[in-house]
């Protein structure tokens, strides 16, 4: 197994299911649809590299997309159904209200494969690959992704708030949090390294950038310029402002530099049990890349638990 970071690839051949939840429901494969729809990574692949294209910042919110919906009862597009007048779900969470975005790319990716491959192709497998295609498409690693999940004919709303880690967390509450999906604080680590691409909301870095001691002064006074003290909450601000489009290590940098956007971020390296790891990831991309992509292969085998109405959808937004 070897890689190359930038612009080439990592590719990893991993566990076909590393957790016990998706032992419960049936093994993942990465041939699930090898018979039935064989062109689906393709189809998905094209949709992402135009979405990608057109606004860089939609590779993030893809990832942010996968990450919101697996840590809320499993990968199951639990967080792609719209409320309607006698249900609610997990769109208007607070979580999820003003930060998810993209629900439209992966409708336009469904319709392009319910053409191909009619009532065949789940909504949960659309967004676990269009996430690994959003990272590759920003420069980061690629992997293999299990296939095979089905999607929850429910969504909650009240799981939402209560599972997301939020901008404020302290570095215990993370591993916490990680861990209550079977996720090792390396592992979290890793994935927190996302916010190497991706913007965020001034409301969520404010009291960081006028009250924090553990900030870079210049960083401080460069965010504080689109983000005032009153008013600009939805102003955003990129994660890493060094090269904010490109998926890469230097997320880790800037932390170690004292320049980590949100509280939550600069928890990671604050004279805690994660800044060695943060340390090593800033010197080797290799390392990061190798450790997020397997750590992305393990969230993805978050699947619902044993008795959750499923079925696959063929429209992602409503039960069928």
């Amino acid at each position: 197994m070897g890689f190359l970071f930038g612009r080439s690839y990592v590719t990893l051949a991993l566990m076909v299911c590393v957790l016990a939840p998706c032992q419960a429901k049936g093994a993942l494969s990465t041939k699930f649809y090898a018979k039935t729809c064989p062109g689906v990574a393709t189809i998905v692949r094209s949709v992402m590299a135009r979405a990608v294209a057109k606004e860089p910042r939609m590779g993030a919110s893809m990832i942010r997309l996968f990450f919101h919906d697996c840590f809320v009862n499993g990968c199951d597009a639990s967080i792609l159904l719209d409320d309607t007048p006698t249900f609610t779900g997990e769109k208007n969470a607070g979580p999820n209200v003003n930060s998810v975005r993209g629900y439209e790319v992966i409708d336009a990716i469904k319709a392009r494969v319910e053409a191909a491959c009619n009532a065949t192709v789940s909504c949960a497998d659309i967004v676990a690959l269009a996430s690994r295609d959003a990272v590759n498409l920003l420069g980061g690693p690629t992997w293999n992704v299990q296939l095979g999940r089905k999607d929850s004919r429910t969504a909650s709303g009240s799981a939402a708030n209560a599972n997301l880690p939020g901008p404020g967390a302290s570095a215990a509450s993370l591993v916490a949090a990680f861990a209550a999906k079977g996720l090792s604080p390396r592992e979290m680590t890793a994935l927190s390294g996302a916010h190497t691409v991706g913007q965020a909301r001034c409301l969520f870095f404010r009291d960081r950038i006028y009250t924090e001691q553990s900030i870079n002064a210049t960083f401080a006074a460069e965010r504080r310029q689109t983000c005032p003290q009153t008013g600009g909450d939805g102003n955003l601000a990129p994660f890493d402002d060094q090269t904010p489009d490109a998926f890469d290590n230097a997320y880790f940098k800037n932390l170690v530099a004292q320049r980590g956007l949100l509280p939550s971020d600069q928890e990671l390296f604050n004279g805690g049990t994660q800044d060695a790891l943060v340390r090593k990831y800033s010197g080797n991309a290799g390392m990061f890349a190798t450790d997020f992509a397997k750590a992305m292969v393990k969230m993805g085998g978050l699947l619902p638990s044993s008795g959750t109405p499923t079925e696959v959808r063929l429209n992602c937004r409503k039960v069928n």
